[in-house]
């Protein structure tokens, strides 16, 4: 080794510590890279959710105006005998509730005051009046929600006619709980998100009543079972390839089979489930097929020197140490297909659906494909509407991920 070599190699020499510190500046430099992208990372979420925050959440919320109602001198055709009745519903949809309302608006606002009110607003008055038909015999003041026009003017962004009319009304805001409560609708001073939420959670129950099993069951039989041949290898491609496959294609699957061919409900959680199955059962075979090779062979050699069958070997030791990990996948695949909108697009999962479901093989819509609905609406109402259905198809995922997340660590082992 000549003197220089010798030099180069002493860590005491000034040409190793030259060495040594660039290799600090480029552990430094990698650091900062990597807090940098996470930040940037942490703040695109930061500005969605403030952004999904501040434009959704006067979507939970509605104006409310003091409104005198004089209903023995109104045109107003009902009975109190009727609104105790079982058809007091019927009753009050049927007794121009919207007429009665226009004429107090006017008669206490002024001309153009009818433009207060709207669909919520005879809906709130004749479930008033079902609550207490003594208000048929007398004037009485009351709170009724102002239609979706006026609501956003009341908050500074709608008509300035609107917004000058609404110096003389006496105004509050209150929780909307029909929102919740509520289906989809023409006027956006009704709409609820609450049918498409129920259409979700059928059509996800579908999907993991079929992906979940068969796609475990694949996976074992593939990794445990399956011999070494070259149809083996084809099927592993072509699962690989699936899990790649852009989710419209199933949805013309969907249609092409489920409907066309097999003649199921259209519009139905049914339809959705099969079809988002197709779409996930991929991902979790693929995951289900990692978490099992990573099962130490030791447990398969410990279980087999004791006696146990093949059978017993993975079901009651590898499929349980596993589990953890397959769970992990099933979550990715779930929250994939959550909010998917094109495959459902196909199978006719955008009708008009104004009822809840109530079962799978009832029409239905889903959340992602209600919120894209409203977001094609010329209503501005919608806008708010649209952004609050956001903040709950955002929830209902944190909520089913969540429960799976528990699930995955309540069976997590360690050895």
């Amino acid at each position: 080794m000549n003197s220089a070599s010798a030099a180069a190699s002493r860590w005491t020499g000034e040409e190793m510590q030259k060495r040594v510190a660039g290799r600090y500046r480029a552990e430094r430099r990698f650091r900062f890279f990597g807090f940098f992208a996470i930040g940037i990372s942490v703040a695109f979420l930061a500005f969605l959710l403030i952004t999904m925050a501040w434009q959704g959440l006067g979507g939970f919320s509605r104006t409310e105006a003091r409104l005198t109602v004089n209903f023995a001198t109104s045109d107003l055709f009902l009975e109190e005998a009727t609104l105790r009745g079982p058809e007091a519903q019927e009753a009050v949809a049927s007794a121009g509730l919207e007429g009665v309302i226009e004429q107090a608006a006017v008669a206490q606002f002024g001309e153009g005051a009818g433009e207060l009110f709207g669909g919520a607003s005879a809906r709130s008055l004749g479930d008033q009046l079902i609550e207490d038909p003594s208000l048929l015999t007398k004037k009485a003041e009351l709170w009724i929600p102002l239609s979706s026009k006026a609501d956003v003017a009341a908050k500074g962004e709608g008509d300035p006619a609107l917004e000058k009319l609404l110096d003389k009304v006496d105004t509050k805001r209150v929780f909307n709980s029909e929102f919740l409560t509520a289906s989809d609708a023409t006027d956006a001073s009704v709409v609820g998100v609450w049918g498409a939420l129920k259409g979700s959670f059928l059509t996800i129950l579908v999907t993991m009543a079929l992906a979940f099993p068969i796609g475990v069951l694949a996976a074992l039989y593939l990794e445990e079972f399956a011999p070494r041949n070259r149809w083996t290898d084809i099927i592993e491609v072509s699962i690989n390839n699936l899990a790649a496959v852009p989710s419209i294609i199933f949805g013309l699957l969907g249609l092409a089979v489920f409907l066309n061919f097999m003649h199921l409900p259209r519009s139905a959680p049914l339809v959705g489930g099969l079809t988002l199955a197709l779409m996930t059962m991929p991902v979790i075979v693929i995951a289900g097929r990692n978490a099992i090779k990573s099962v130490p062979p030791s447990i398969r050699d410990a279980a087999l020197g004791v006696g146990a069958s093949k059978m017993q070997v993975v079901f009651h030791h590898v499929l349980p140490l596993a589990l953890p990990g397959i769970l992990t996948g099933t979550i990715i695949g779930m929250a994939r297909a959550l909010g998917e909108t094109a495959p459902l697009l196909m199978i006719g999962m955008r009708a008009f659906i104004a009822s809840p479901p109530e079962g799978i093989t009832q029409p239905a819509s889903v959340l992602p494909v209600q919120i894209f609905l409203w977001s094609d609406e010329v209503d501005r109402g919608f806008v708010e509407k649209t952004s609050a259905a956001i903040i709950v198809l955002l929830v209902f995922m944190l909520l089913m991920n969540g429960l799976a997340i528990y699930l995955r660590n309540k069976f997590e082992r360690r050895w």
